[in-house]
């Protein structure tokens, strides 16, 4: 039987910076690619899908939370050979709110965190996350 052959091409992802009571969700994955790195919950993109629909659906899968998206808050490229698993991924990142459920994270996460955006200190983030959480926090309402 044949392996499948390697994705030769982008994919798109999404992921949500989500705010609650001025805090960010941080999820720490669980295995690699970034196994032991903090990130936002997300993932791919499914043909015929929205941005908005995966970004529910993916938040609804890894974390169980409610939100309401409130904007596009940066993206982040992750070329092969830079800590991206070997693909090439496009990821829009958003920010949201949480409107309801507490965190019942799956086996791709080990660890949340809701952490106020000026504490996260010394963390192992994936990258870029904090210039996304910067960004997303000028969308959320005061």
């Amino acid at each position: 039987m044949n392996s499948p052959a390697p994705i030769s091409r982008p994919q798109l992802a999404v992921s949500g910076a989500i705010f609650r009571d001025g805090k960010v969700l941080l999820v720490r994955r669980s295995r690699s690619p970034g196994k032991g790195f903090y990130s936002f919950p997300g993932g791919r993109v499914e043909f015929g899908e929205s941005l908005h629909a995966a970004l529910h659906r993916e938040v609804d899968e890894e974390t169980g939370l409610r939100i309401e998206i409130l904007g596009l808050a940066g993206w982040r490229e992750v070329l092969p050979g830079t800590g991206g698993g070997g693909g090439h991924y496009l990821i829009m990142s958003f920010a949201a709110r949480w409107t309801a459920r507490e965190p019942v994270l799956n086996d791709e996460h080990d660890d949340f965190r809701w952490m106020a955006p000026d504490a996260i200190g010394d963390l192992k983030l994936t990258g870029g996350l904090v210039e996304v959480i910067a960004a997303a926090r000028r969308l959320i309402p005061a």
